[in-house]
């Protein structure tokens, strides 16, 4: 809910002809609604208002006034077709404004309260994206990412044959590609001051655990540095020698392959290491 916005509000309506015209023939307020210069408390209006009045706001681009307008309807007029209706723009309406939490708790009341609905999948959808919209401002911090993950699984995998299911295996897809981003990014952070063995560790990570990222190759190429670096030359070969085999192409190889046939070394399956079975499984 909108902190520090009373219960008790008053609608503020603008007496203008072209408002006029939107009213029904019982003078009340249509969508976008029909106001006059008094000030009405909030628990006069019907639901249909209350919820034409956060479209309205919505329109103008006022995200917080909607939310708190949608909210309403689900104070005053709980277990209603509009409260359902007006749950789940809320929820839009906090995205929009870029209050996830709020986004998020709303769209979970909606899926606690409405699994069947048809509006469950985007409810899904929009709890997902308010883990995924976050991504790249958490820094090292991979917790939110971890949970867009999970949640947009949870799309892909209970609703798909949702319009939302194929929104949701792209942005899977972006999310598990930055995880193994960040691994790459601390594994070079190691690489460049010579701490091998860590460097080592984090692009395993990366070729073991996200083979299917745009990371991979250079992961490879960066196992065949690491290696390389510490003598340990059946690795490095193994290394180039998966590289080759799946991203011959790649500038990654090319760089590999001059690194090791530089040592007269050749991109070779050798020696019976996690590299080699990674190779045998690949084969």
């Amino acid at each position: 809910m909108i902190r520090g916005k009373s219960t008790t509000r008053l609608v503020f309506v603008l007496a203008t002809s072209a408002m006029l015209a939107a009213c029904g023939g019982n003078g009340r307020p249509t969508t976008g609604g029909i106001f006059n210069q008094q000030e009405v408390p909030l628990e006069n209006f019907t639901a249909e208002q209350i919820f034409g009045r956060g479209e309205f706001e919505l329109e103008r681009g006022e995200e917080a006034e909607a939310a708190f307008y949608f909210s309403e309807i689900e104070r005053l007029y709980p277990y209603s077709d509009w409260a359902r209706r007006a749950l789940i723009m809320q929820a839009f309406s906090h995205h929009r404004d870029k209050d996830y939490p709020n986004s998020r708790s709303a769209a979970q009341r909606f899926i606690d309260f409405y699994p069947d609905d048809d509006d469950a999948a985007y409810a899904q959808y929009l709890l997902a994206l308010s883990y995924y919209d976050q991504i790249d401002e958490v820094g090292r911090d991979q917790g939110l990412t971890f949970q867009a993950l999970q949640s947009l699984r949870e799309v892909i995998e209970r609703y798909p044959d949702s319009e939302y299911a194929k929104s949701a295996i792209l942005k899977f897809d972006l999310a598990f590609d930055h995880l193994a981003g960040k691994e790459m990014e601390i594994g070079r952070y190691y690489l460049r001051r010579g701490h091998y063995t860590a460097a080592i560790n984090r692009f395993r990570v990366v070729v073991e655990d996200f083979q299917t990222t745009s990371h991979t190759p250079e992961a490879l190429h960066r196992l065949v540095e690491g290696y390389l670096s510490l003598g340990l030359t059946d690795e490095a070969q193994t290394a180039g020698a998966i590289l080759g085999y799946n991203y011959q192409s790649t500038e990654w190889y090319q760089d590999s392959f001059k690194l090791l046939t530089g040592k007269g070394l050749e991109p070779r399956a050798r020696g019976d290491g996690w590299l080699r079975q990674i190779y045998r499984q690949m084969i």
